[in-house]
């Protein structure tokens, strides 16, 4: 019986992502974005679970594979698709063929997010770390952002090329070979290589968020505020990340 509880946990995490998607393509971009935390809160426990009860096995980790694609590659992508529809577009490109496609390009997201997924299952080098960015960060960076800052995504101080541009990135960021840290602890010594840095985010993390909840609670928007807060974290983890890469390059 209990070999099933981690699965049904990942199955979870998959209707998650399938409510997160529906909800994206419906505009419901807050609805969407908590339903990707969910999901991302079943996927921390599958393995969890399945670890602790000793019945890690070939099926689980398709099946999270499978679940993530959904979850933090599809779902996200209905939210950037459902924006493209309503995003302000240059004279240039203000045509019909225009609208019609650029929606579409959202789902490079789901397709690089898959290659992501194939790449770290095969890799026993991402132990310690993720070569690339992780999945479920991707997934909440645009849902944060999205149902956060909708209005300042629709306005002329952004436009689609810039929403494409910030798409192709990201896509490319979780393909990459840039190295990012996890946040993991297997002591709490700040000489521990990689410790410092880990301590370094939470720091600021925590800072941040509780400052979030403070100012948020005054103007009575607190998930907005938080929701931006976990975007510029996730922006953060990435500069982070490419600091500390560069910072070992030079050093070597």
């Amino acid at each position: 019986m209990k070999k099933h509880i981690p699965n049904t946990l990942t199955c979870c995490n998959l209707i998650c992502g399938c409510i997160a998607t529906c909800a994206g393509f419906h505009g419901q971009f807050m609805t969407a974005f908590l339903f990707i935390i969910f999901g991302a809160v079943f996927d921390f426990f599958d393995g969890f679970v399945a670890r602790l009860l000793g019945v890690s096995g070939p099926m689980g980790v398709e099946l999270d594979s499978l679940a993530d694609v959904i979850t933090f590659g599809l779902a996200p992508a209905s939210m950037i698709f459902t924006l493209f529809t309503t995003v302000y577009y240059p004279e240039a490109m203000y045509s019909p063929f225009w609208f019609k496609v650029m929606p579409f390009t959202a789902f490079l997201m789901p397709a690089f997010a898959a290659l992501r997924l194939a790449k770290f299952n095969i890799d026993p080098s991402q132990h310690d770390g993720f070569i690339g960015l992780p999945t479920p960060a991707c997934a909440l960076f645009w849902s944060a952002l999205i149902s956060s800052s909708t209005k300042y995504l629709n306005s002329p101080m952004f436009n689609a090329p810039f929403l494409f541009a910030f798409v192709l990135v990201f896509c490319l960021l979780m393909v990459s070979k840039v190295p990012m840290f996890k946040l993991k602890f297997d002591n709490f010594s700040t000489r521990t290589p990689g410790n410092k840095t880990k301590f370094l985010f939470l720091g600021v993390a925590a800072v941040s968020l509780i400052a979030a909840a403070i100012f948020g609670a005054t103007g009575g928007h607190v998930v907005r505020y938080m929701s931006r807060v976990l975007a510029g974290l996730i922006g953060f983890y990435i500069i982070l990340s490419v600091v500390v890469m560069y910072r070992k390059v030079l050093k070597s």
